[in-house]
């Protein structure tokens, strides 16, 4: 019943955020790459990856998936890679700082970032918000113009912290942050609301894939800078 309630409560009052901080929500929300644009994935290499799904592990569908968009986008595009869960740590806060940048935001990185998700193995913790606070203190420093990231997770944070309570704060001295979420094999409400609330916050996309196709379709559609991309929530 709890999750029921947290599920809708986020949901019920995504408007409110709206109004008081002037937030995109999918009514009035026309995606549009800008040419400054930096892009930043980060990907989820918790232990629960290591689950199978279709005969194959997470892990490996979201490998599979990401070497067949990354020679998709644009050699001029900035892009990069940030990881967690990949460490287990001695103690409960090092897995929750186990978050790492693998590959720096650059144009021309197909062959950085392809190289890159050989180097790491799921094994820990899913420490979403953390991740997000380094991307947006460390891995953007020097950038100007937007930034989006794209944040791949089967599971919601488990660090005790909130990435939806952190982004309503985010927006309140930064506009130039935006986060797309595919949230993929996920099922508890209670995470999915977590995931839609940063999102949407940020004016960006939420996808639910649960099946190898629909992650494609979702990663795909986070890239495409081709047309414009109406924002939507996919139950």
């Amino acid at each position: 019943m709890k999750k029921i309630i947290l599920f809708f409560a986020l949901i019920i009052s995504i408007p409110a955020f709206a109004e008081q901080y002037s937030v995109n929500t999918p009514d009035n929300y026309i995606y549009r790459p800008q040419e400054n644009e930096r892009t930043l994935f980060i990907l989820d290499f918790s232990n629960s990856m290591n689950e199978y799904l279709d005969g194959k592990r997470k892990v490996d569908l979201m490998l599979d998936t990401m070497r067949e968009i990354i020679p998709k986008m644009s050699k001029n595009s900035s892009v990069g890679l940030r990881v967690y869960g990949h460490k287990v740590g001695f103690t409960p806060y090092e897995a929750c700082r186990a978050s790492s940048l693998l590959v720096p935001v650059a144009t021309n990185n197909s062959i950085n970032l392809q190289n890159s998700l050989f180097l790491v193995e799921p094994k820990g913790m899913t420490p979403i918000t953390y991740s997000l606070k380094e991307a947006v203190k460390n891995d953007f420093m020097g950038f100007s113009g937007r930034k989006h990231i794209i944040l791949l997770t089967d599971g919601g944070e488990n660090c005790d912290e909130s990435p939806c309570k952190w982004v309503m704060e985010l927006i309140r001295v930064r506009k130039d942050v935006i986060i797309d979420v595919i949230a993929f094999n996920i099922t508890e409400e209670d995470d999915l609301a977590q995931l839609e609330c940063t999102s949407l916050v940020t004016g960006g996309k939420f996808y639910s894939a649960n099946t190898a196709a629909e992650l494609s379709k979702s990663l795909n559609n986070t890239i495409n800078v081709k047309k414009d991309v109406e924002a939507r929530i996919i139950p």
